[in-house]
């Protein structure tokens, strides 16, 4: 699955000064398009296409030094780098659209690529399509429709199209009129491949299904998985950076699961074993575990996978693997399916606890970088200079942020907008408002998998766990929907059964109704807690160390 080659850890962080052990900087030359670079010395200042300067600031910050065994290897030359960027186009790529067990059977679905909008459903034989999200009528999404004999309606004059984008029919034209050639919806190639639907997005190609992601560990026997959607407040390319960065997780998460403490908050090993026009691969580990050596893939455009290899205490081969497949949904949005999946067996403690609890706990972790990494999407967008002029990366942390930041520089010119290690492109105009506020919140519940969910409790908030992940998962859904149910019918109970003890005639039995009112009380509760658990932002709780 990826290179052989290995070398030696990197030095730890007790071997060497501090100040050494930032990684380099390196530059890259402008290519025809549009972009920034980094000012060549200090105090330079320069001036991009919307006239915004940058002046070099005074910074409290350690000066790089170039040590060998220390810094990345250098990338290859200016014009190298264009020409590998001038042969990346975004459009010839397949993107992640949704888990296809979670694809509505009713309903259809709004999603987006960068600023593509689109629209998934399943026709009448449950086939999987997609069209651009809107009626060529009069622009209306086709997302806030319904599906009517396995044909997607448009709401607002009941154009019906199937699942090439062919109009089939049009209430208001005249008996016996034929329905204009160009009244079509475009229509996008997909594909589910090992679960996953898949959009090609080119305008002038076919789809290339040797680009079709698959995952080797997949196919082993006996591997399963766990997979999630959650709808993020960020740029896709700060979660990819969040997700390649394995130093955060003992700090970020600390105590989250069983297994991250900051106590284990230490240097990291890397080693980049592949660079090509369409990302890298390396080795990485803790300087306290050397014989772990994780498998870190990264391939455009947005797939990013983690292997670790192992044998079990019996000798059997194991393999653990995380999948985070980073599908851009605009600026400062993202959408991402995460899968953790392995060969090894279940503990049977595991499987006492029901998939809600696992997916819960997902939502905590992104909760908690979700704060940092908006802020860090701000100051990106707010500052305008490529990420080499703003981060302080170390070798024995970063080094797969920095990779990923100059492959950026090399591809990012195919891309409607980016940041790069040595250049950028941001987003020629501001995100456009896509519906007035007086009708955001019914466009909003309109436009949920589940149209509308459980009700309207939750859907004034985009920013809450409802939004971003349950309306996303039909299991979800259905906890939030049974444990409703029950919290009522048990409060109900409870509250019959103290009436009944206040008019029963003895002692005995007004105590058993009492008893039995405090358990079905409790009942209620419970059944509250958990949808709260399901459907609550995690909140976190500062404390003296």
């Amino acid at each position: 699955m990826g290179p052989t080659m290995m070398t030696s850890p990197a030095p730890t962080a007790a071997a060497v000064p501090l100040a050494s052990l930032l990684l380099s900087s390196s530059s890259a030359a402008a290519s025809p398009r549009r972009l920034i670079n980094s000012p060549a010395a200090a105090g330079a200042s320069w001036t991009h296409g919307h006239g915004v300067r940058w002046r070099n600031r005074r910074r409290c910050r350690a000066a790089v030094v170039e040590e060998a065994g220390v810094l990345l290897p250098k990338e290859g030359d200016g014009e190298e780098a264009a020409a590998t960027a001038a042969r990346y186009d975004w459009k010839e790529e397949w993107y992640p659209l949704y888990l296809a067990k979670e694809v509505p059977d009713d309903a259809a679905l709004p999603l987006t690529v960068f600023d593509r909008q689109l629209v998934l459903y399943r026709d009448g034989d449950g086939v999987l399509r997609c069209h651009e999200d809107r009626c060529p009528h009069r622009l209306a999404k086709l997302s806030e429709g319904q599906i009517v004999d396995g044909k997607i309606e448009c709401l607002y004059h009941g154009w019906q199209f199937d699942g090439e984008g062919k109009c089939v029919k049009i209430p208001q034209l005249p008996e016996g009129a034929k329905i204009p050639r160009s009244a079509c919806a475009r229509n996008y190639e997909v594909r589910d491949s090992q679960g996953v639907v898949w959009v090609w997005m080119s305008d002038a190609n076919p789809p290339d299904e040797a680009k079709l992601p698959w995952f080797e560990p997949y196919a082993r026997p006996g591997f399963t998985d766990l997979s999630t959607v959650h709808e993020l407040p960020y740029d896709h390319s700060i979660l990819l950076e969040n997700l390649m960065d394995p130093a955060h997780v003992p700090i970020s998460h600390d105590r989250t699961d069983w297994t991250a403490k900051r106590e284990d908050a230490q240097p990291l090993f890397f080693e980049v074993t592949e660079r090509t026009p369409r990302g890298f691969a390396g080795y990485w580990g803790r300087t306290r575990a050397p014989h772990l050596r994780n498998l870190l893939r990264f391939e455009a455009p947005c797939v990013l996978t983690n292997t670790l290899e192992f044998v079990d205490k019996d000798g059997h081969a194991q393999c653990f693997s995380a999948h985070f497949l980073c599908r851009p949904a605009g600026q400062g949005k993202s959408m991402l399916i995460v899968r953790f999946g392995s060969t090894a067996a279940r503990s049977p403690l595991v499987k006492v606890f029901p998939s809600w609890y696992f997916h819960q706990n997902a939502c905590k972790v992104f909760e908690q970088d979700m704060g940092f990494l908006s802020s860090q999407n701000e100051v990106l967008l707010r500052e305008k200079v490529p990420t080499r002029e703003l981060y302080l990366n170390l070798s024995s942390s970063d080094t797969w942020v920095a990779e990923y930041r100059k492959w950026m520089d090399r591809a990012g010119h195919g891309m409607p907008y980016y940041f790069g290690h040595s250049t950028l492109a941001p987003p020629p105009v501001p995100a456009v408002v896509e519906q007035a506020p007086a009708g955001a919140v019914a466009g909003m519940s309109a436009s949920f998998p589940a149209k509308g969910g459980v009700g309207t409790t939750h859907a004034p908030n985009p920013t809450n766990r409802y939004f971003r992940h349950v309306v996303h998962c039909k299991g979800c859904r259905d906890t939030v929907k049974k444990y409703t149910t029950m919290k009522n019918v048990f409060a109900v109970l409870a509250a019959a059964a103290v009436a009944a003890a206040v008019l029963a005639a003895t002692r005995q039995w007004k105590a058993v109704l009492l008893a039995a009112s405090a358990v079905l009380a409790a009942a209620s509760y419970g059944c509250h807690a958990v949808v709260s658990l399901v459907t609550t932002n995690f909140v976190r709780t500062h404390r003296r160390l």
